[in-house]
């Protein structure tokens, strides 16, 4: 018997989500040291000395299960975004969020739109349920055609559009005049969740508050996470913003204690450490600007970023991608995302940045 014959159809289809590339499998690999993963979007400078020491302090009651309703964490972006608690969810990861989305609101048969080249998750959250995804042409450098999406969502009759900004792997981004025409233009009954996991990262003349606009648009679910800018990848927390009917339905389906009580500890110490966020962000800045450089110097293009890392076009990229194995730097080729030329690197420490630019170009003299 083929247990696999047991599962709905649109399950066997799935092909699962592929992570970077960890140190630990590329050492058993090929037996080599020193090398720099530049694959996951991941913080270089790791977690902030007060996450760190919040993480002690919960150790000592790791006996006893979490708060499942996460009431101090929730308590701290209460008070940080001005929502009430019945608006916040808490996640592990706010990829924990994409996917409550879709199991609350989606039924097999029902539809879905997101843009080509966006995260991979979306596509996978609507599998997951049964439901039929509609991915738009990303035809304005890479990034989401909100006009098309509109038009897809009201002629398809969609439940759910997912849109991120920054996007995630081509690092676009959509200014708040043109998210604002897209929801105004939405019906009220398809639900929007705006996914936001590189907001820290956009600089100030980009800055848009989209938690305002929940007071406008109930029909509107924000998520955020604490696995980029501020350093807690390993822990998996996120959160998302909504009206309070939409929070209900989503806690609905959620696992009692999907957030553990380290992670939570660690959450509002980081959340609260305003300084390490800012020296996150002034580091990405510098590095995005060494990397930038290095792949012109190249002659290689490359998509402009608002996030913490940049999607950059090259011939024989698989080739490329093994020979940067070898000599022990990890990124991320993008061909999943329909972008087979491409690939895309985290921006990392300035030693990490020179790593790999010093290995790309000895691969590309290699190979090419």
């Amino acid at each position: 018997m083929n247990y696999c014959d047991l599962a709905p159809p649109y399950i066997r289809a799935i092909a699962p989500y592929q992570p970077g590339k960890p140190i630990s499998e590329l050492e058993r690999e090929l037996g080599i040291a020193g090398i720099v993963k530049l694959a996951s979007n991941e913080n270089p400078l790791g977690a902030s000395s007060a996450a760190v020491a919040a993480m002690k302090e919960a150790i000592k009651t790791i006996a006893l299960y979490p708060d499942g309703n996460g009431f101090n964490l929730k308590d701290a972006l209460v008070k940080r975004y001005d929502v009430t608690h019945a608006n916040v969810i808490l996640g592990n990861g706010s990829n924990d969020l994409l996917e409550l989305a879709a199991r609350a609101f989606l039924s097999p048969g029902d539809k879905v739109v997101y843009s080509a080249h966006a995260f991979a998750v979306y596509a996978l959250a609507t599998q997951a349920v049964g439901a039929t995804g509609f991915s738009v042409p990303a035809t304005k450098g890479y990034g989401h055609d909100l006009p098309t999406m509109l038009k897809t969502a009201k002629a398809k009759k969609v439940k759910i559009v997912f849109i991120a900004n920054p996007n995630n792997p081509t690092g676009t981004f959509l200014t708040p005049d043109e998210l604002l025409v897209f929801m105004r233009g939405l019906p009220p009954e398809i639900l929007v969740v705006l996914d936001e996991a590189y907001n820290e990262y956009l600089p100030k003349e980009n800055h848009y508050d989209s938690v305002v606009w929940l007071k406008e648009f109930p029909n509107l679910i924000i998520t955020r996470t604490f696995s980029k800018a501020y350093g807690l990848a390993g822990l998996r927390v996120g959160f998302a913003m909504a009206h309070e009917q939409i929070t209900d339905m989503m806690n609905r389906v959620r696992q009692p204690f999907n957030v553990n009580s380290v992670a939570q500890a660690a959450a509002v110490a980081a959340l609260r450490d305003v300084s390490f966020v800012k020296k996150t962000f002034e580091l990405n800045r510098r590095g995005m600007e060494q990397i930038t450089d290095g792949l012109t110097k190249l002659e290689l293009e490359y998509i402009p970023s608002f996030g913490n890392f940049v999607a950059f076009r090259i011939g024989n990229a698989t080739e490329i991608y093994r020979r940067l194995l070898e000599l022990g730097v990890i990124i991320r080729p993008i061909a999943n995302y329909d972008m087979p030329d491409w690939m895309r690197v985290s921006i990392g420490l300035e030693s990490e940045n020179a790593k790999f630019l010093h290995a790309l170009k000895h691969a590309i003299g290699e190979v090419n």
